[in-house]
């Protein structure tokens, strides 16, 4: 009886996964982490558009007086579109207004790379939280990816820094 393609899926994961870690293993040791209270080297500091052009959300320290989390607020409401049903209105599961919600939370440096955060993020459009990992791409973009479960299971979108923080290079 032949393998299912899931379970070969699987597999073959499961073996990139294990020649990434011996990469890993052989590869010099990482910077070491920043103290607590200060920023990560490529942290996605900042505003940014969500892919939607929906929000404009301001990513910085949730305690400014101490602690290396980073959360994600909306600070400007820019349009109502579904990130579901393209073209159509967005009718929010949740009634709270937009404005001051706070999208990302417990945003940390992830395990092992210098440059993504792991946290969660809130869809407004359904009320769930889902884990995220956030990824600086090229020089104004923020990589998003929401998932259930694994990393492999998720959806990304592209963040885009605002026009008026073009360049800011945070």
């Amino acid at each position: 009886m032949k393998p299912s393609i899931a379970v070969t899926a699987l597999l073959t994961l499961g073996l990139a996964q294990a020649v990434s870690a011996q990469e890993a293993a052989a590869a010099p040791p990482a910077a070491v982490a920043p103290a607590p209270g200060t920023a990560h080297p490529k942290a996605p500091l900042g505003r940014w558009i969500t892919e939607s052009g929906n929000l404009e959300v301001n990513i910085a320290p949730c305690n400014p007086a101490g602690g290396n989390a980073l959360c994600g607020k909306v600070v400007r409401v820019l349009a109502n579109r579904s990130m579901s049903a393209p073209g159509a209105d967005m009718a929010a599961a949740d009634a709270r207004p937009a404005l001051g919600m706070t999208l990302l939370s417990g945003l940390r440096p992830a395990e092992g790379s210098s440059s993504e955060y792991q946290g969660e993020i809130y869809n407004r459009e359904n009320a769930k939280t889902y884990r995220v990992n956030l990824t600086p791409a090229e020089q104004e973009q923020l990589l998003v990816h929401a998932y259930v479960g694994i990393p492999l299971f998720g959806k990304t979108q592209v963040w885009r820094r605002p026009a008026a923080e073009q360049g800011s290079g945070q």
